[in-house]
């Protein structure tokens, strides 16, 4: 019988992670000190989901995808409220978010493109600031995530 993955302890921290940061996005416009409170511990958790995969060999490509669209959306979404809060700034609390979404959109359709096991995997010969960013953690790369992406034909435009 096939293990629940949608239970796995890093998972269930995911999960927590999103409601934290669903609260915390609710409370922004009226409650500072809860809405940072919920933001910050949704994004300390967001490293512990990771060690708790590893170090349980619990590492799911769920797991993986929900962690990046949480960090993605709870970003966003707190651009958005930063638009609000400083409406002179919008512009660059746009640019910024669009340029989070952009380049990890871009990173991960060219790691599938590449057949790579994870977007954490760069190659001697990829960017040396991503390379450096991904290796430098303390525990190591997810082994459960080394299976090859399923390949995609690029469009031709």
């Amino acid at each position: 019988m096939a293990e629940n993955i949608y239970l796995f302890v890093p998972n269930i921290i995911g999960y927590v992670r999103i409601l934290l940061a669903l609260l915390s996005f609710w409370l922004m416009p009226h409650s500072p000190v809860g809405a940072i409170t919920c933001y910050g511990i949704s994004t300390l958790l967001d490293s512990v989901d990771g060690h708790a995969a590893r170090l349980l060999d619990q590492c799911t490509r769920l797991g993986a995808m929900m962690d990046m669209l949480t960090d993605r959306c709870s970003t966003f979404c707190l651009m958005f409220t930063l638009c609000i809060f400083y409406p002179s700034y919008a512009f660059i609390f746009q640019v910024s978010a669009a340029l989070d979404i952009a380049s990890h959109w871009l990173h991960l359709h060219s790691v599938t493109l590449q057949g790579a096991g994870s977007h954490k995997q760069i190659d001697q010969g990829g960017n040396s600031i991503l390379r450096y960013y991904y290796s430098n953690k303390v525990c190591p790369s997810p082994s459960g995530l080394n299976t090859p992406l399923p390949s995609v034909t690029p469009l031709s435009l």
